[in-house]
């Protein structure tokens, strides 16, 4: 079915691409109420800073842990129908390459910081997207190699992310 466009200058956009940016900030936002702001959320992130601590407070860790793989899934299952909007095809192996460029959008951003994997994803759009322009389509495989240039600069430069604060170790 043809989507309707919106035109920006002497661009067309698939209006798909604004719903899922819109429910993709949507759901982060969600998700990050969710955390920060109801039991169950903040029994997440205890379970998630020490799971030993967290069980001899109370905190049924299974619970929680099944309870996160849940929500993760959905959200994967909802990012999934999102993508078949913009690309309509089925392939065995469609959602590796967008599962690793989360990961890197999630270590760029800085991981465990629901906002920073958001800010990550757009960053990392915005840098595949200006590869793309510049590198010539003959060398197509090099965009990708952009993107893990990404994580491991961001790995050398600042390990904890744009947005992670450095942990102190304690020795």
């Amino acid at each position: 079915a043809n989507l309707p466009t919106i035109s920006i200058g002497n661009s067309t956009v698939n209006v798909i691409v604004f719903i899922s940016i819109a429910l993709a900030i949507a759901l982060m936002i969600i998700l990050n109420l969710f955390v920060n702001k109801t039991r169950i959320g903040k029994a997440m992130l205890a379970v998630s800073e020490d799971m030993r601590a967290a069980q001899l407070m109370g905190i049924n860790v299974d619970f929680i842990v099944s309870l996160t793989f849940a929500i993760g899934s959905a959200l994967a299952a909802f990012a999934a129908v999102l993508y078949l909007f913009s690309y309509p095809q089925i392939e065995p192996y469609m959602g590796a390459m967008p599962g690793i460029k989360a990961f890197i959008a999630a270590v760029l951003g800085g991981i465990g910081i629901i906002p920073g994997a958001m800010v990550g994803g757009f960053l990392l759009g915005i840098i595949e997207s200006m590869a793309k322009a510049y590198i010539p389509s003959a060398f197509s495989q090099v965009t990708d190699a952009v993107v893990f240039l990404v994580l491991i600069l961001v790995l050398l430069i600042k390990p904890s992310g744009l947005m992670g604060k450095p942990e102190k170790v304690k020795v």
